[in-house]
């Protein structure tokens, strides 16, 4: 028991260095970022989008602590196609978004049979997570590298803390979004969501492919 401030002075270091260093990456306008937002404001499988998230993020970075950093690190090829095979999933999920955009009478705020079953909206949200060059290249390389210059035994908690980071963003994002739901009960504001959404969706999408052909 007296050893119990000394091994938290210890730790909590640790953690917090994982959950600032992992906030600092996800709290940014993204491709997954803006697909849990929709499934907050829709209300529609939240509970499971956000764990999905969240656990993806804490495998990952797991992976990236326990060596998949260097790993990936020194196949460049892979992380090219994985660039462009991220870049023609944003590109046609932003011309969807546009698409929506022009039909206001199907725009709901609410879940409605018009929404996407739990295995079609778990697929998205595994494209989004998967297919996303941006994941790797934070997620697995750059944290799982500061993570493994930690001391063998402080490095769970090093990803403890950076987990945790992702689920409560994601738990925020996903869950505050119906804070909002109000003023997306309009059609118009939906209209103005999903432009958005595209819009970042084909600026994401061609600065995947600008990454990737850079490097030919």
């Amino acid at each position: 028991m007296n050893n119990l401030p000394e091994t938290f002075s210890i730790i909590a270091p640790v953690f917090v260095q994982g959950l600032a260093l992992s906030l600092g990456l996800i709290v940014a306008i993204g491709a997954q970022n803006a697909f849990v937002l929709r499934q907050g404001l829709r209300r529609e499988h939240v509970g499971s989008v956000v764990l999905f998230c969240a656990l993806a993020d804490a495998v990952l970075i797991a992976a990236g602590v326990l060596g998949m950093a260097q790993a990936l690190g020194a196949h460049q090829g892979f992380a090219r196609a994985l660039a462009l095979a991220g870049a023609m999933f944003l590109a046609t999920y932003g011309w969807q978004a546009l698409r929506r955009a022009r039909q206001t009478n199907q725009l709901r705020a609410q879940a409605s049979d018009t929404g996407l079953r739990l295995a079609g909206v778990m697929a998205q949200a595994a494209a989004f997570t998967l297919l996303n060059p941006h994941v790797y290249l934070d997620t697995v390389l750059l944290v799982g590298s500061i993570g493994a210059q930690q001391p063998l035994a402080l490095r769970p908690w090093f990803v403890a803390g950076a987990s945790f980071a992702s689920l409560l963003w994601f738990g925020l994002l996903g869950f505050g979004a119906r804070w909002l739901a109000p003023w997306f009960a309009r059609p118009k504001a939906w209209q103005v969501l999903d432009t958005l959404i595209g819009l970042t969706m084909g600026v994401l999408a061609l600065l995947l492919v600008r990454h990737a052909l850079s490097g030919l």
